[in-house]
């Protein structure tokens, strides 16, 4: 699924002008604005549209409800995360671990994601969009990671494609996981002795820390 910030065409079968770039981000920042001064319960498709000027149609022409906009208003953040080449996979993981610690601190990143997960507990759907508008999506990172550490002759290569995406998907699911947890549950600074420990454990696992 693609980032509705990055459509400025009309999707096949629509007719009209092309969206506009600058108007889907404005709904975006107004949707994370409106979440955290009024929370998941008592935000509306209609604050949304009074905050980014917009009328509450042009909305619904771009999503079907809340629950649409909401995560697509988290993903834009998380898209945009990067993962610059550091020299070796230690630094790689470090700077993307602090890098997305840091995003959890913003005020509109860590309203926005408990309020759409909490949320998704009780709708499939959510669930699912959640995981191709935001997981899925930032795999790519653990993907580019793992090309980078395998050029360097740090990882060796995968054959086997499937074990390859099982692995990215472990991966994925180890620092995100801790993050979040440490970050948004525990409340537990992620700062930079904090990373250097959990790299390394993830780099050398419980028998090379112990």
């Amino acid at each position: 699924m693609r980032n509705p910030c990055s459509r400025s065409t009309p999707q096949p079968g629509r007719t009209g002008r092309p969206r506009s770039a600058a108007a889907d981000a404005a709904i975006l920042a107004a949707t994370r604005d409106a979440l955290v001064e009024l929370g998941w319960s008592k935000l509306t498709m209609g604050d949304v549209s009074a905050r980014a000027g917009v009328a509450k149609t042009t909305l619904y022409r771009r999503w079907a409800g809340k629950n649409e906009l909401v995560v697509d208003a988290v993903a834009e953040l998380f898209d945009a995360l990067e993962l610059p080449d550091r020299g070796s996979l230690e630094a790689d993981i470090e700077y993307v671990v602090l890098q997305f610690a840091a995003l959890l601190r913003r005020p509109e990143a860590r309203t926005a994601l408990m309020a759409v997960v909490a949320e998704s507990t009780r709708d499939e759907a959510l669930r699912d969009r959640i995981r191709s508008a935001i997981v899925d999506r930032q795999k790519r990172l653990v993907v580019l990671g793992r090309e980078r550490a395998q050029a360097r002759g740090e990882l060796p290569y995968e054959e086997d494609q499937s074990l390859a995406g099982h692995t990215t998907d472990l991966i994925f699911d180890v620092i995100a996981g801790t993050v979040v947890h440490r970050a948004l549950v525990s409340s537990e600074p992620v700062d930079e002795g904090w990373v250097a420990a959990f790299t390394a454990l993830l780099m050398h696992g419980l028998t090379a820390r112990a």
